[in-house]
């Protein structure tokens, strides 16, 4: 990305760090949608700062082409006409290229969730690996599944958080919105367990690395990819299809058990951190069986006279 549309992109990204906070990883998929627009504007001879409205309109009707999942070419129609919003409210441009394309009405897929006795597997398998590997695996699986963590929060985890047992984890989720997350016996146990052998993951030298989760590379601890391949192994062991499974699947699975246990909606609203209580609402298909039975058995009207 060069010219005049490069330098309104980076604009566009500085303000969504600092005046709507926006997380590192949504900050990241911005440019990198941002990008792919100005790849596909400049091979119409065009950048982002002079597209026309057909330019736009060719290049939505291009995502839909590329065999790109929904989400993603939703997230990046999303990111193009935020961008848009933006310049216009800054007065660089006149007009809004965008705003003639229609956006697609987009159905929200039901998320892929695990069973109970599907996840007991997983923990099984997850701490089955040999030695020190089977206790950190273990451990993670345990946290995510207890806790409800995205994957950027439980690989962002520090030693200092968990250092003394706590019950429960303050944790900085999206937007930098603060919210407790609960740790029940088992995921304490294997925190204690993995915490003994910890220090064999330390990169050389460096005593003082402060995660939970330390590696040897770049970055001085486990990656959300790193994760995600050991937990797809942990899957296949448990004779689970690892394409069923993945970090945020344990999410899933947290809400999903939850109220399948009979938990109040707003509280498990509450500990995924979601701003709006219909994200949340996705999780109710599950455990319909129980809603049912709950309005048969407590509605006035279901009562018999």
């Amino acid at each position: 990305m060069s010219g005049q549309g490069a330098a309104w992109a980076e604009a566009f990204l500085e303000m969504m760090s600092v005046e709507r906070a926006a997380a590192k990883n949504t900050l990241t998929a911005y440019a990198r949608d941002l990008g792919d627009a100005a790849a596909f504007l400049a091979a119409r001879g065009r950048d982002l700062a002079d597209a026309a409205a057909e330019d736009v309109e060719a290049y939505f009707a291009a995502l839909g082409a590329r065999g790109l999942s929904p989400a993603t070419a939703a997230r990046r129609r999303a990111a193009v006409r935020q961008f848009y919003r933006f310049v216009l409210g800054e007065g660089w441009r006149k007009d809004d290229p965008v705003r003639r394309v229609e956006a697609p009405k987009k159905g929200r897929a039901l998320p892929n969730v695990l069973s109970r006795e599907e996840m007991n597997r997983l923990i099984a398998a997850a701490g089955a690996k040999d030695g020190a590997q089977g206790l950190r695996l273990g451990c993670m699986v345990e946290l995510a599944y207890a806790s409800g963590l995205r994957i950027s929060e439980l690989t962002g985890l520090t030693l200092a958080v968990l250092a003394r047992d706590p019950a429960y984890l303050i944790v900085k989720g999206k937007g930098g919105k603060e919210r407790l997350a609960p740790l029940n016996e088992a995921s304490r146990a294997a925190v204690k367990a993995y915490l003994e052998v910890r220090p064999g993951f330390l990169p050389k030298g460096d005593k003082a690395n402060p995660w939970l989760f330390p590696s040897r590379g770049k970055g001085g601890r486990l990656t959300p990819r790193r994760f995600a391949q050991l937990l797809d192994e942990a899957a296949a062991d448990a004779g689970i299809d690892p394409a069923r499974v993945s970090p945020h699947v344990l999410r899933h699975a947290f809400a999903t058990h939850l109220l399948e246990g009979g938990a109040d909606l707003r509280v498990v609203q509450t500990l995924l951190g979601h701003a709006d209580i219909a994200t949340t609402q996705i999780y109710t298909h599950v455990a319909g069986d129980r809603l049912r039975e709950v309005v048969q058995n407590r509605h006035p009207l279901s009562k018999k006279r």
